[in-house]
């Protein structure tokens, strides 16, 4: 019978690329200059800091397009308030979403029941959600109705098997 998983990762090796190639670019900007601007990956989270709630705002559109051109999601990205420092600092926390939370899988579910494509069925296993059906016709109508779907989860399907 024809499956597919629903996974939502994040590729770590991506991440550290964009946050490294941003850093990059802020020692070398000008705009940049005598700010003490930084990025700091930590686990699941970058954090922020700059001398301005102004240059914050630009480090923040620095982190997204170097995110766009390494091809990830923006959807990960899950900016926290932008708080006071030390000093006149300001720092800003980005937590990076990773994974299908129960909220996130049973409204996922439903989305696929509300379907009503016969002889498909969704199950969540842990932070995935495995769906199957007889026909993959079918099991592909699903992914593409899935993508084209306002969701605040950046999806994969990965896994298909015939």
């Amino acid at each position: 019978m024809p499956s597919f998983d629903i996974v939502s990762e994040i590729d770590d090796q991506e991440v550290r690329n964009a946050v490294d190639q941003a850093q990059r670019e802020i020692t070398t900007r000008f705009d940049f200059k005598d700010t003490n601007s930084s990025i700091e990956l930590g686990k699941g989270e970058l954090t922020l800091r700059s001398g301005s709630e102004d240059r914050l705002r630009a480090l923040h559109q620095v982190i997204e397009e170097k995110f766009v051109k390494r091809k990830l999601s923006l959807k990960v990205l899950d900016w926290g308030k932008i708080e006071e420092a030390s000093g006149q600092a300001v720092r800003q926390v980005v937590t990076l979403k990773a994974g299908i939370s129960s909220d996130a899988a049973r409204d996922l579910n439903k989305r696929i029941k509300a379907m009503g494509l016969k002889g498909i069925q969704s199950s969540t296993q842990g932070e995935s959600i495995r769906v199957t059906g007889k026909k993959r016709d079918d099991l592909q109508e699903v992914i593409a109705v899935l993508k084209e779907a306002d969701i605040e989860l950046p999806l994969q399907f990965n896994n298909f098997r015939d």
